[in-house]
This record gives structure tokens, C-alpha cells and sequence, in this order.
């Protein structure tokens, strides 16, 4: 492919190999550390999200004991339902830089592997060790070998399999319990009157 000039333009492959080489690995050793920074601090605000919903609606609800009134068992299952939505907000915001720390993974260890006494040897490996750990401390089919990663599928051939990222345990817990109380404190005062006025 020509440029507007008409000549060909630089392959990045036509540079000095070694010094190519070199600026490659320390740009993307770079990278995949700003990612894990990233990622890192998603786990801090999910942790916030967390802690301000569990805190505002178990507040709400005993301030409904307190005062009487069942509508704030109302309030605090919607509130914890909101904050249980913003948490699977974010944390599919954070799920997006997952690919990426595969890829280079995949890369680094095309480029850069080394062949040890016990097997290939790479660096980094911090998500497919994630990815690989399951089987490997409770048994089960093997995701792969753990020292050879493999770059993620540009195409996730199970759509909507993430969809469902609000039902996964570690976040819908504890804002579900809350949820669940609350609806059913309201109802219980709705129905029969013996939590107070609304």
C-alpha cells in the first residue's frame, strides 16, 4: 500500500531489530502495569460502592425500625438495589482492560519465553494465572497450561455469557440480602399494618 506520495511506506519490521525488540517489551511491560494500576483501582471503588450501599441501606432500614415507619424498608431496598446496579456497572467497566492484559501476556511470551528446566517460562502472567488457578487448587478439567497463555478470542463466541455480571456472587452480595429484606419488611408493613405508618 502506497502512501499519498506514492512510495511505500516503513514496515515497523524494515527498524533495527534489537532496539524494535527492546522498546517493544519495555512499552508493553509499561502498559500492562498501567493496567494492573487501573484495575487495582476499580477494586477500590467497588469496594466504596460496596461499603457506601451496605452502610446507607442497613442505616435506612433501622432508622425504619426507629421511627416507625415502613416506607424507609422501601427506600432501602431501592437504594441498595441502585448501588448494586452501579456496581456491575463498574465492575464491567473494569472487565474491559482484562483482554488487553491477556494480549500482551500472549505477546510477551511469543517474544520473550524462556525454556527452563520445569517448562517455558514468561513474564508477566498475572491474568492467565487467574484464569489457570481454579483446577489447579481444587482439581477439575485444566484450563490450559499454566505457562503458556493464550490471548483472548477476539470474539467472545459465548455472547452474553458476562450479561450477567450483577448476579455474580462476590456482587450482588450483600446488596441482594438488603434488597430482599427491605421488599419484604414493606410488605409485611403494607400488608398488616404492625411495622407502623408508611
Amino acid at each position: 500500500m502506497s502512501d499519498d506520495n506514492g512510495t511505500e511506506p516503513a514496515h515497523p519490521q524494515s527498524r533495527p531489530q534489537a532496539e524494535n525488540m527492546d522498546r517493544l517489551h519495555d512499552d508493553l511491560q509499561t502498559e500492562y502495569y498501567r493496567i494492573v494500576g487501573i484495575v487495582e483501582g476499580f477494586d477500590q471503588r467497588l469496594l466504596t460502592i460496596k461499603s457506601w450501599g451496605v452502610t446507607f441501606a442497613l442505616a435506612t432500614l433501622g432508622f425504619g425500625f426507629q421511627q416507625g415507619h415502613y416506607g424507609l424498608f422501601l427506600v432501602a431496598a431501592a437504594a441498595a438495589l441502585a448501588f448494586w446496579l452501579i456496581e456491575a456497572s463498574v465492575k464491567r467497566h473494569q472487565m474491559r482492560y482484562y483482554p488487553r492484559m491477556g494480549d500482551i501476556e500472549a505477546i510477551s511470551f511469543e517474544l520473550w519465553s524462556q525454556n527452563t528446566a520445569s517448562g517455558p517460562a514468561s513474564s508477566p502472567l498475572i491474568d492467565w494465572s487467574f484464569h489457570t488457578a481454579p483446577p489447579r487448587l481444587v482439581g477439575g478439567k485444566p484450563k490450559g497450561d499454566p505457562r503458556e497463555p493464550r490471548p483472548w478470542k477476539n470474539i467472545n463466541d459465548r455472547p452474553g455469557a458476562n450479561r450477567w455480571v450483577f448476579l455474580w456472587p462476590h456482587v450482588a452480595l450483600p446488596h441482594v440480602i438488603v434488597v430482599a429484606v427491605g421488599l419484604a419488611l414493606f410488605v409485611v408493613g403494607l400488608t398488616t399494618g404492625a411495622l407502623g405508618a408508611i
